[in-house]
């Protein structure tokens, strides 16, 4: 929709079967500078030249051969759709059931014949002027919602990102560069594409899948940064970590934030129900903590570790397809394996820093 910049601009449509009374309507209408004069005496071209021309206002004859001016009236108001074009219908026909049909039909005023000219100005000027109130309303209305869309987006980013980095701050309590970060994000919406889950859900998981870890901050340094395996004790305590993180999102109720809750608080619960904290099995576990379980392990193991050495990505594989339907879901596992040049190149893409 096109802004008016002035009465004169407008695009007005004469619809008359008589030649006469459209030469007198342009001469009225040219008389008074108006730019954009379209005619025609078939009514059955009116639809077409409407689509062609978008007119802001229609001046339409009732009694016409082929299609009444109700029946044109009729087509118009498909056409037209949601938008305001006023019709002036013209007629000679002065009854009351004349007038009630026009406008019921959608009419907005008339013009009787014989014309007058300064009748025939001021009632078209004023419904131009209700044409032009109305283009103006409905474009400030998209600029707002643009406007509101824009900052949404704006808002919504920064949220994101606020959760990627609180999830990278997380994961330089133990890893330097915080690429595992960034494997598990891309992991984890990968696995979720595979398995099916729309592009909401898998760019939700990419930002949700960063705070898996961030409990760590809760866990002493003695502890985490411990150049050995650890103690039977010291793993309890390391193991606190899913309830720490879900206790630092919180219970705030957007999706994001609750699909972040799940994934912190259940990746490490395992299929068959041995995992922790809660020793969930199988669905009881949300399909998100399930798919970052695969992946967190997957890049666990392809990592060199201050008291281990990287496995091979053949030796990792293995251990994860033994680990199916016990550690893991076995369907997961499988697209996983199917897919596995995908995540492996992921992992060179996003490699730690020496």
């Amino acid at each position: 929709m096109t802004p008016l910049m002035s009465i004169s601009e407008s695009k007005i449509l004469i619809v008359d079967d008589n030649p006469a009374n459209v030469a007198l309507l342009e001469a009225i209408l040219e008389e008074d500078d108006y730019l954009h004069l379209f005619s025609t005496t078939d009514p059955r071209e009116v639809v077409t030249l409407y689509h062609e021309h978008q007119f802001d206002l229609i001046l339409l004859d009732i009694r016409m051969p082929w299609l009444s001016g109700f029946e044109v009236m009729a087509l118009l108001d498909e056409a037209i759709g949601e938008d305001y074009v006023p019709v002036i219908v013209l007629t000679a026909q002065t009854d009351t059931e004349t007038r009630r049909r026009a406008l019921d039909a959608g009419a907005k005023d008339f013009l009787t014949k014989p014309f007058e000219a300064w009748e025939v100005l001021l009632r078209i000027r004023n419904c131009l002027e209700t044409r032009m109130y109305y283009t103006r309303q409905v474009l400030r209305a998209e600029t707002l919602e643009k406007e509101v869309c824009q900052r949404t987006e704006e808002i919504r980013q920064t949220q994101l990102e606020i959760v990627r980095r609180l999830g990278v701050a997380g994961e330089f309590r133990d890893n330097e560069t915080g690429a595992h970060v960034e494997r598990i994000s891309h992991f984890s919406s990968l696995l979720a594409r595979l398995h099916g889950q729309d592009s909401d859900y898998t760019t939700m998981l990419f930002y949700a899948s960063t705070m898996h870890d961030v409990g760590k901050i809760g866990i002493p340094d003695a502890i985490l940064l411990k150049p050995a395996r650890l103690t039977e004790e010291e793993r309890l305590e390391i193991n606190r970590h899913p309830v720490i993180g879900s206790q630092i999102i919180g219970d705030h109720p957007s999706e994001l934030m609750t699909m972040a809750w799940e994934t912190t608080r259940f990746h490490h619960e395992k299929w068959d129900g041995s995992g922790y904290p809660h020793g969930l099995a199988g669905e009881e576990i949300p399909l998100c903590a399930r798919i970052v379980a695969v992946c967190d392990v997957f890049d666990a193991l392809t990592s060199q570790r201050p008291y281990k050495e990287a496995w091979s990505v053949e030796d990792a594989v293995a251990e994860i397809q033994q680990q199916a339907g016990h550690h893991f879901d076995p369907q997961l596992v499988v697209l996983f394996v199917a897919h596995l040049d995908q995540f492996v190149t992921i992992r060179q893409r996003f490699a730690d820093e020496d």
